[in-house]
């Protein structure tokens, strides 16, 4: 098994840009995102992730909604969520649960001579109608304790929006909504952080702000 490189899961991206602070509204709004971050470094993943108990404003543009009524499941690059009033916590899913599709990022896995998928705390295994959420095998525990990797670098200041025009800070929520969504339809933008960055902050300048 080959070691990945440290990347930063894209939707979660677009929903750590969608959540901001309560401004006044005035021409002077300046905007402040924050979500607190996890990095699961088991078995050499090295991927970021929303910590269990984050609420987002709205699901990921493309996830999968899994079982129904109040056991209903919203599923998308290896994140799952719940309805938590009008938005949307991120949990951990309960065993049992099937999702027809791996997340993008996984590793491949054979614990007590058993096949496994890991990604983001949660061990799948391979049923007829996809991929079931399964108990933690017990050699899971050993592999908790692998000597981890050096710590990721510290991320990047978190961007301040200046709007040009006068927007109200109703509107500049609605303008990066609309951005965060165009940002992930093009290409690349899935697989590399930068170009979902860039492409959010050229919407932006184009509907009258600044990033800095």
């Amino acid at each position: 098994m080959t070691p990945m490189k440290p990347v930063l899961s894209l939707p979660l991206l677009a929903l750590c840009a969608a959540l901001a602070a309560a401004a006044p509204a005035h021409a002077d709004v300046r905007v402040r995102a924050n979500i607190g971050m996890v990095f699961d470094n088991r078995y050499h993943h090295d991927h970021y992730y929303p910590a269990p108990g984050y609420v987002a404003p709205y699901v990921p543009h493309g996830a999968i909604i899994v079982g129904a009524g109040p056991g209903r499941y919203w599923f998308h690059g290896g994140v799952w969520y719940q309805p938590y009033g009008p938005r949307y916590r991120v949990v951990l899913p309960p065993v049992g649960v099937v999702i027809p599709l791996l997340p993008p990022a996984y590793v491949t896995l054979t614990l007590g001579g058993l096949p496994y998928f890991y990604a983001n705390g949660v061990y799948y295994r391979p049923v007829p109608e996809g991929y079931v959420v399964a108990t933690p095998p017990p050699e899971a525990v050993t592999a908790q304790v692998m000597p981890a990797p050096p710590p990721p670098p510290p991320p990047k200041a978190e961007p301040i929006i200046y709007p040009r025009n006068g927007q109200t800070a109703e509107q500049l929520e609605n303008d990066r909504r609309e951005c965060n969504r165009w940002a992930t339809t093009q290409p690349n933008a899935q697989a590399d952080a930068s170009v979902f960055s860039r492409a959010v902050e050229a919407c932006m300048d184009g509907r009258g702000y600044t990033i800095k």
